[in-house]
C-alpha cells in the first residue's frame, strides 16, 4: 500500500501570505504522511522562517533538490530556490510573485514528466506573478496554457455538500453579455457533468444552471440574454442527455437553499457563484480544476495578507484540498477501469408508447 500512495505536489504560493503556515498547518498532522506523498515546491529558507514564526517545531522537511529524491513516508520538500529569498510577511512583492510563480513551474514540468501525480497550489497574488513567463488571470489559465491540448478548464468551488461551477472566470462585468454564448453554456454543461460522473461518481447528476440578469430577466423586461440565450443552452443540453434546470435567479435560490436539490451549480460569472459558495463554505471550500488531464485543486481563499504570519490562518481548505486531489484521482482510476470494455447495452421499448419529457424553466416572481 505504501509504493501505492499518490505523490502529491503543493506549491508554496505567495511567500508573503498565509499560503506557508496554512501549508506547515496541514502537514505538520503525521498522518497526512500515511496518506499521501506530500512533496511541497518552494524555499527551504522561508519555510525554516515560518516554522519559527508559527512555533511548529515537530514538522521536519526532507529536503531535496528535485522530485527524483523523494522518500514515499515523509513530507518532502523540493527546494527551488539557492539564494535567500526577502520575506515581507502581510506585503505584496515582485519577489513574492517571482516565487511563486518558479515554484508552480517546477512543479507542473515534474506533473508533465510524471514524477508527481497530483497538483495542489498555495494562493497566489494575481497582480505580482504576472510577467514575461505569467500572462494569466490565474492558475486555471495557466494550466490550460501549460498542458494544451483541445481539453478546456471548468473551475468548480466545492465542499462534501456543494459544487458550483463557472461558465466564466476572470471575466469583467461589462464583457459577461458579448461572453457567455449558448455554445459556451452548452460546453461548460457537459464538462461539469462529465466530472460529477467521473470525478465524483455521480451516476446521473442534477445540474441547476442560474440566470445572467435579477429575477432571471422577468421574461425579458430585465434582459433577453436567458430567453436568447441560456433557456435554449439548457434545452439543447436536457436534451443530448444532461440532466439540467433552470434558469434559477441567484439570490432566491441559495436564499432558499435550492441547491441542495442538485449535485451542481452552474453560475454565469464569478462572483455570482463565489459569493455564496463563501459565504457557506469558507472555511472548507476547494477549488477544483475540472476538465483537465490531471487533477488539480487549492483552497478556495486567497493570500489573506491580513492575517499573514499571525497564526490565525485555518488549515482546512488546504488539507481539504489534498483530500480532495487523492480522491478525485482515484475515483478517476475507478471510472477507467469500469469503463474500459463496456458490455453493449440493448434497450427494449416494450410500453408500445412514446416517452416525452417537459422541462420546467423556471423563474422567478416577486
Amino acid at each position: 500500500m505504501k509504493q501505492n500512495k499518490l505523490r502529491v505536489a503543493i506549491t508554496h504560493g505567495d511567500i508573503n501570505g498565509v499560503g506557508y503556515e496554512v501549508i506547515i498547518k496541514a502537514l505538520a498532522d503525521q498522518r497526512m504522511a500515511e496518506i499521501c506523498t506530500p512533496i511541497v515546491y518552494g524555499a527551504a529558507k522561508v519555510s525554516g522562517y515560518y516554522k519559527k514564526v508559527l512555533d511548529v517545531p515537530n514538522l521536519q522537511f526532507n529536503i531535496v533538490a528535485n522530485a527524483d529524491n523523494i522518500l514515499p513516508d515523509r513530507v518532502n520538500f523540493v527546494n527551488c530556490f539557492d539564494d535567500e529569498l526577502k520575506v515581507e510577511i502581510g506585503k505584496p512583492s515582485q519577489v513574492a510573485g517571482m516565487a511563486s510563480l518558479k515554484a508552480l513551474e517546477i512543479a507542473v514540468q515534474d506533473l508533465k514528466d510524471g514524477k508527481v501525480d497530483v497538483l495542489v497550489t498555495a494562493p497566489i497574488n494575481k497582480n505580482t506573478i504576472q510577467g514575461e513567463d505569467f500572462n494569466f488571470s490565474g492558475h486555471t489559465e495557466y494550466l490550460q496554457s501549460r498542458f494544451g491540448g483541445e481539453n478546456e478548464p471548468l473551475m468548480i468551488l466545492m465542499n462534501e455538500t456543494l459544487k458550483v461551477a463557472l461558465v466564466t472566470t476572470h471575466t469583467p462585468i461589462k464583457e459577461l453579455s458579448d461572453k457567455i454564448t449558448k455554445e459556451l453554456i452548452i460546453n461548460k454543461l457537459n464538462i461539469f457533468n462529465r466530472s460529477l460522473i467521473q470525478d465524483f461518481k455521480l451516476e446521473r447528476p442534477r445540474i441547476a444552471v442560474l440566470s445572467l440578469n435579477p429575477h432571471a430577466g422577468d421574461n425579458g423586461l430585465i434582459g433577453t440574454e436567458e430567453q436568447e440565450t441560456i433557456i435554449p443552452a439548457i434545452q439543447e443540453a436536457y436534451n443530448n442527455g444532461i440532466v439540467c434546470f433552470g434558469p434559477y435567479s441567484a439570490d432566491g435560490f441559495f436564499g432558499a437553499a435550492l441547491y441542495k436539490n442538485f449535485d451542481g451549480v452552474l453560475a454565469m460569472y464569478h462572483d455570482q457563484g463565489l459569493a455564496p459558495f463563501k459565504a457557506l463554505s469558507m472555511d472548507d471550500g476547494v477549488n477544483y480544476t475540472a476538465g483537465l488531464d490531471f487533477v488539480r485543486t487549492s483552497p478556495d481563499h486567497g493570500t489573506a495578507y491580513d492575517i499573514a504570519g499571525k497564526s490565525k490562518a485555518s488549515a482546512n481548505s488546504m488539507r481539504q484540498a489534498i483530500y480532495t486531489a487523492i480522491d478525485v484521482y482515484n475515483n478517476r482510476v475507478m471510472y477507467d477501469e469500469m469503463t474500459a470494455n463496456p458490455l453493449r447495452k440493448q434497450y427494449v421499448d416494450r410500453s408500445g408508447k412514446d416517452e416525452s419529457v417537459n422541462l420546467m424553466l423556471e423563474t422567478e416572481t416577486e
